[in-house]
């Protein structure tokens, strides 16, 4: 159906690549005015641009309070109100060592941006929200909630995002708020490939591969499937849902 998000504004966050490009670019296809939030401002200027007038960029660390309430008020100041937050920035865990031998700085870095960047772009739009009365918000969480993939501290750092989910949810579910999660599997992302490591092309090749073998289904996604799925919890079609993980993995977690 086209134009499930008719009239509503979003902000999206870590939107200049991955699945929060591929997210912000369906939600303007289906009509909402989307405020692209991330660091890299080079790549967040041609997502705003692909998306065009109804696009705004705010160049900031999502997991400050300063720069989710710019993000915040650039939804307001520039398109006079805010229905939807999805919370997708996120990192890899790139020092796949034994938890007990994880640098310290690591740890700290993923859970600052994978979690804490949830709870202060949470925090920012919530009570605008409310003031509407109405209003949803997704998180991208990961498969690495359910199972033993991604490292320890961003197994961590997903988890808590369905559990923080859940329990935001049941806070707000009198209030008009929804409160969802998508959890991806093995996807074709920039993360995944290796692109972001310095793989070359077959070597990224040969890691989907890999990776697709593993998976019921035989291959990897893509982030046109996280994307729909975000669109989904975002619109009226999934207005009696909330609290809810969808689980976007080609059968990985029940294999």
């Amino acid at each position: 159906m086209a134009d499930r998000l008719a009239g509503k504004v979003a902000i999206i966050t870590g939107a200049a690549s991955g699945f929060g490009q591929a997210t912000a670019l369906q939600f303007a296809s289906e009509g909402a005015r989307v405020v692209v939030v991330d660091l890299d401002e080079p790549r967040g200027t041609a997502t705003v641009e692909e998306i065009g007038g109804g696009g705004r960029l705010v160049v900031g660390d999502v997991s400050t309070a300063e720069t989710a309430a710019r993000a915040v008020a650039t939804a307001l100041d520039e398109f006079g109100r805010l229905d939807v937050l999805v919370n997708n920035a996120g990192i890899a865990q790139t020092e796949m060592r034994d938890t007990w031998d994880t640098a310290e700085d690591v740890w700290d870095r993923v859970v600052q941006v994978n979690l804490r960047s949830v709870y202060a772009c949470s925090r920012a739009a919530i009570p605008e929200m409310l003031k509407a009365g109405s209003g949803a918000i997704v998180s991208v969480a990961s498969i690495a909630a359910s199972v033993c993939v991604g490292g320890a501290a961003y197994a961590a750092t997903k988890g808590a995002i369905v559990s923080y989910t859940r329990h935001v949810a049941r806070e707000l579910a009198g209030k008009g708020v929804r409160v969802n999660c998508v959890s991806p599997g093995f996807m074709r992302t920039p993360m995944t490939t290796g692109e972001r490591f310095g793989l070359d092309e077959d070597a990224q090749e040969a890691q989907l591969a890999e990776f697709g073998r593993r998976v019921p289904m035989r291959h990897v996604g893509s982030m046109d499937d996280i994307a729909n799925a975000i669109v989904f919890l975002a619109s009226d079609d999934a207005g009696y849902v909330t609290g809810q993980e969808l689980i976007v993995d080609g059968g990985y977690v029940i294999r």
